[in-house]
C-alpha cells in the first residue's frame, strides 16, 4: 500500500490488550491518536511524540479506521455518543460482546455516517503485545479489506464468519470453550494434587496425550505453575463472559450445562470479592467454589 492510502488509525482503550494494539499501530506509523478514561494511562504505554491523546468527535475527526479494545459496545457507544463521521470513518468494536448488542450499535453508528465491523480478539495480552492476535469478524466483506492493512499489523490470523454479529457469536462460543477447559484443568491438576502427583509431570503428561489444549500447553506452565500467578486478565473478565454466553445460548434455545456450571463457578469467585483478582488465582481457589457451589441448591 503506498503512503497516500496508508490508514490513520486511533485507539479508545489502553488496557491489556489496547496498550500493546496502539504500540504495534505505533511503530508501523499507522496511529495518529489514542485515549483511554483512565488518568495517565496515555502516558503510561509510551507512545511517539506523534500520537496525540484525544477523545470522542476530536479522536474521529483524526482518523481513518477507529480500533475499540475497551470492555464492551457500552464504552464504545459512550464514547462516539455525541460523533458523526463525515468520511465514512470505520469503527472497529475488538470487545466481547452480545451479537445483538453489536448489531444495534452498528445501526446507531450508520445512521450518524460510521461503518462498523465488530472483530473479536483472542490470543490474550501477549498476542496483543507480540501482534499475533486473531480476529474473529463480523460485517461488510468491503469494510474488512480496508481494515486489513490495520489487521496485518496487529493479528496473524483474520476470520471473517459473517455479517455484524457473527464476529461476537464466535467470540462466546470461543469463550465459553476455553473457560469451561481452564476450569476442567484446574478441576482435574487439584486432583493430581491431591493424589501425590508433581503437577509439572502431570502436566507433561496432558501435553504428551490427547487432553492437551492452549490451557495446558501454555497457561498452566507459563503463569501458574512457574509461580508467575499473572494471566494479564481479571476473574471480573471471565465471569462477564460465561455470562453472556449463557444468555446468547438462552436465547438461541442450545442447552449449555457446562458452561452454565463454568459461570456458577466464576459468580462463586465474584461473590468472594475476587473480581479483580487475576484469574490464575482461579486454580488455587477452585476447591474452596466446587465446594461451595456444591452445598448450594
Amino acid at each position: 500500500m503506498s503512503q497516500a492510502k496508508r490508514p490513520k488509525v486511533g485507539v479508545i482503550g489502553l488496557g491489556q490488550m489496547g496498550q500493546g494494539i496502539a504500540r504495534n499501530l505505533d511503530r508501523s506509523g499507522l496511529l495518529v491518536a489514542a485515549s483511554d478514561h483512565a488518568e495517565g494511562a496515555f502516558e503510561k504505554v509510551g507512545l511517539s511524540a506523534s500520537a496525540l491523546n484525544l477523545s470522542g468527535q476530536s479522536l474521529s475527526d483524526q482518523i481513518d479506521v477507529l480500533l475499540c479494545a475497551v470492555p464492551s459496545t457500552t464504552e464504545i457507544d459512550a464514547a462516539l455518543s455525541r460523533c458523526r463521521a463525515e468520511r465514512g470513518q470505520l469503527v472497529v468494536d475488538l470487545t466481547t460482546s452480545d451479537p445483538m448488542r453489536s448489531r444495534a450499535l452498528a445501526e446507531d453508528l450508520a445512521q450518524r455516517g460510521f461503518r462498523y465491523l465488530d472483530a473479536a480478539m483472542t490470543g490474550g495480552a501477549a498476542g496483543a503485545d507480540a501482534g499475533t492476535l486473531t480476529l474473529m469478524v463480523g460485517g461488510d466483506p468491503a469494510d474488512l479489506a480496508n481494515a486489513q492493512p490495520v489487521f496485518d499489523v496487529i493479528a496473524n490470523q483474520v476470520f471473517h464468519l459473517g455479517p455484524v454479529g457473527a464476529g461476537h457469536a464466535m467470540k462466546l462460543v470461543h469463550n465459553m470453550i476455553l473457560h469451561s477447559s481452564f476450569m476442567a484443568t484446574c478441576e482435574g491438576l487439584r486432583l493430581a494434587d491431591r493424589a501425590g502427583l508433581d503437577l509439572d509431570t502431570a502436566v507433561a503428561v496432558l501435553n504428551a496425550g490427547n487432553a492437551r489444549s492452549f490451557v495446558t500447553e501454555v497457561r498452566f506452565p507459563r503463569d501458574i505453575l512457574s509461580g508467575t500467578m499473572n494471566a494479564r486478565s481479571v476473574v471480573g473478565n471471565l465471569e462477564k463472559d460465561l455470562g453472556l454466553a449463557v444468555g446468547f445460548a438462552t436465547a438461541n434455545g442450545a442447552p449449555v450445562p457446562y458452561g452454565t456450571m463454568t459461570h456458577r463457578l466464576l459468580a462463586g469467585a465474584l461473590a468472594q470479592g475476587q473480581g479483580k483478582a487475576d484469574f490464575s488465582q482461579l486454580f488455587p481457589l477452585y476447591e474452596e467454589l466446587a465446594t461451595k457451589m456444591e452445598q448450594k441448591p
